[in-house]
């Protein structure tokens, strides 16, 4: 159970940890570009090393094409 808690995180959650709207979650969900280990109709299971890599990849983005945000 503890694993569980750990490294797997739902949808909301897994948008929470992006940093990306629930909208934008969908998108990417959508495109394959992040796959979630369960799909249900209210909401998806992820786990957390998949978003950890995904997190990675969004920030180098963001710093390429957002550099004012910094």
């Amino acid at each position: 159970m503890e694993f569980i808690s750990r490294e797997v995180l739902m949808t909301s959650e897994a948008s929470e940890f992006l940093d990306v709207s629930r909208q934008r979650m969908s998108e990417l969900i959508r495109a394959k570009k992040i796959t979630p280990i369960k799909k249900s109709r209210g909401s998806s299971l992820f786990l957390r090393e998949d978003l950890e890599q995904k997190k990675k990849e969004l920030e180098q983005l963001r710093k390429k094409y957002r550099p004012y945000d910094e």
